[in-house]
């Protein structure tokens, strides 16, 4: 019987390996012409997910590439007020590394067959058993597995759900080789996670693995039309630069500076998500792993999450390989309760972050009592 994966993403990746571990045949289709063909974005802080690399037989792979020092945390008030240090010893445990997400899927992709991925497949619908892509090639299935992220067109087989924002919107921006180019940036940022939380603004700034220092700055309580009403030229990046430090007025002019250092890539970011506890009826042939499934609020669960819905559904096709409908079932009633909890917890999170006194909110968090 044949197994389709749409999307070679994390949560796909991970499930094509416990397959391939497990001596059962799948295919990955992505829609991306080559594994390099765009950037994957930032760090990852992969914690319950070490789990499923556990399970793929992959951790001490995925040890060798974790950034120790990305637990690392300073959070900050926009004055510059410094609220909480927090610098990881050399011999500390790995409980929440920080990983590259492209060093991650290379990781992943490395670990299967040269086949298993079929590029440049932009799936498009799925009727009678049969997959259908774009430039009108077809494939056979007898399981789809939707791994094809936060605008899954797997996902309206199952659901009617569709992804909403949350009131947040985000512009990335970074400064690359922040070491050599701007060492007195580099020093204030440290070595993991950076974070300044205003009154319905906030700035996050994460080194990668490559030397860059990737920087996102949030606007709260905003609406979809937000970027279109902000006054940023997003045409002309050193415009839009000097339009987001007219929009954080009375911040530190040593924060500021960290947007004023940043290169041309300057990428607008709405955020949104699934309900959380989203579930849907046992449908045959069809499952959802990932963001496709569970759209959380980029607070630190969604790439944990993908793994393990990976690792997890992979065990029971393992257990059931004869019987996917059963497989599915034990896999989506794990799913759901796991992945509820979580987006649950993702939520309250964004709600701390979109409220006005963050900052002393978050700190209580990091330290209770």
């Amino acid at each position: 019987m044949t197994i389709a994966i749409v999307g070679a993403g994390l949560g796909g990746l991970t499930l094509a390996r416990m397959l391939h571990l497990n001596g059962i045949d799948a295919v990955v289709y992505e829609r991306e012409p080559s594994r390099d063909a765009r950037g994957q974005g930032g760090m990852l802080d992969i914690h319950s997910g070490q789990r499923a690399l556990r399970e793929a037989g992959l951790i001490d792979r995925f040890l060798a590439i974790a950034r120790g020092e990305g637990q690392d945390m300073r959070l900050l008030r926009p004055d510059g007020t410094l609220l909480l240090q927090e610098d990881t010893p050399d011999d500390a445990p790995l409980e929440r590394p920080e990983v590259d997400r492209a060093d991650l899927r290379a990781l992943l992709l490395d670990s299967l067959p040269e086949d298993a991925v079929r590029w440049g497949h932009a799936f498009t619908s799925a009727e009678d058993g049969r997959l259908h892509f774009a430039d009108g090639r077809s494939a056979p299935y007898d399981l789809l597995v939707g791994a094809d992220g936060a605008n899954s067109r797997v996902r309206a087989l199952l659901t009617d759900a569709r992804p909403a924002h949350v009131g947040q919107n985000v512009v990335e921006v970074g400064i690359p080789d922040i070491d050599r180019t701007h060492p007195d940036l580099a020093a204030m940022v440290g070595r993991g996670n950076f974070w300044v939380l205003g009154d319905g603004t906030s700035l996050a700034a994460q080194r990668n693995g490559d030397g860059r220092v990737r920087i996102g700055v949030s606007f709260y309580n905003t609406g979809e039309d937000w970027f279109a009403t902000s006054g940023i030229p997003f045409d002309d990046p050193a415009a839009a630069r000097a339009r987001l430090i007219e929009l954080l007025p009375g911040w530190d002019p040593r924060i500021t500076a960290l947007i004023a250092a940043c290169d041309d890539t300057v990428v607008p970011r709405a955020i949104t998500t699934l309900p959380p506890g989203l579930t849907w009826p046992p449908t045959p042939g069809v499952t959802l792993v990932g963001d496709a499934a569970h759209l959380m609020p980029p607070v630190g669960e969604g790439a944990n999450m993908a793994l393990l819905d990976g690792a997890v559904l992979g065990l029971a096709l393992a257990a059931h390989p004869d019987d996917f409908a059963a497989a599915v079932a034990e896999y989506e009633r794990e799913m759901f309760e796991r992945t509820g909890a979580a987006a649950r917890m993702s939520a309250d999170m964004q709600e701390l972050l979109m409220s006005p006194d963050a900052a002393n909110r978050l700190l209580a968090f990091f330290q209770p009592g």
